[in-house]
Parts: structure tokens; C-alpha cells; sequence
């Protein structure tokens, strides 16, 4: 299974974000915020905010890129009618991707935002090339 992040599925505009930052319920991890909307429109959006209090440009961006590949990886599973926007902690910031992965995924788990066929938070998807173990 080929996993994507398409434009379909980003916020991109700023009302978008603002609503979700005003209303939206959260959840905190160690390394991740989430904030989460049920969204009017039934299609599920994700948006990841990163502030410039984060550390340099380079820093930032690889938060971003951390987020977008998480989010590439269990976008197929997340239930549908929901706009979630996310950001990394100062820890979250340092941390590895797998580490953030494991618990945007654990955060998604315990907030009922996946589906019951997710296979798992597995970094080492054998549909991905991975061999399997």
C-alpha cells in the first residue's frame, strides 16, 4: 500500500486553522499537540503549525517534515469528518521520527480517531519494502 499526503487533505487557509485553533478540542502527548474539530464538510484535514518560537528555520522544518511523514503514514486510517491540526513540543522538536510517530499515533488511538482495521503503529511497514521480521 502506497501512503500519500494530497493537497485534498491539508488545511490550507488561514480561517481553516483559525477555526479549529478557537473551538477545537485537544490533545497533549510529550511530543505532540493535537487539536481536533468535527468538520462541517464530512472530509478529514489535517494542518501542521509550527511557530517561529521553535527554534531556527532548519529546526522548523524538520518538525514539519516529521509531522507530514506521520501523518502520510496513518492518513488512510483516520476516520473520516475531522480537522486536526498538529505541533510538535520543545521535546518533540529534538525528538526522532519514530518516536513522534508512535505517539501522534497513540494520541490518535486514544481520541477514537482511527479506524478498527489500523494494522498498528508499525515504522517498519512490510507493504513499504521493509522485509518482514
Amino acid at each position: 500500500m502506497r501512503f500519500f499526503f494530497p493537497r485534498s487533505s491539508r488545511l490550507r487557509r488561514g480561517w481553516e486553522f483559525d477555526s479549529v485553533f478557537r473551538t477545537g478540542d485537544r490533545l497533549r502527548g510529550e511530543l505532540v499537540r493535537l487539536l481536533f474539530l468535527k468538520a462541517e464538510d464530512g472530509v478529514t484535514r489535517i494542518g501542521l503549525a509550527v511557530g517561529k518560537r521553535q527554534g531556527k528555520s532548519h529546526d522548523r522544518n524538520r518538525g514539519r517534515r516529521i509531522l507530514k511523514e506521520g501523518f502520510r503514514r496513518i492518513l488512510p486510517w483516520i476516520r473520516p469528518g475531522v480537522w486536526i491540526v498538529a505541533g510538535l513540543s520543545g521535546t518533540g522538536m529534538k525528538a526522532g521520527s519514530t518516536d513522534v510517530y508512535e505517539e501522534l499515533a497513540r494520541l490518535l488511538k486514544g481520541g477514537g480517531f482511527l479506524e478498527p482495521e489500523w494494522p498498528g503503529a508499525n515504522w517498519e511497514n512490510p507493504s513499504e519494502g521493509a522485509k518482514e521480521k
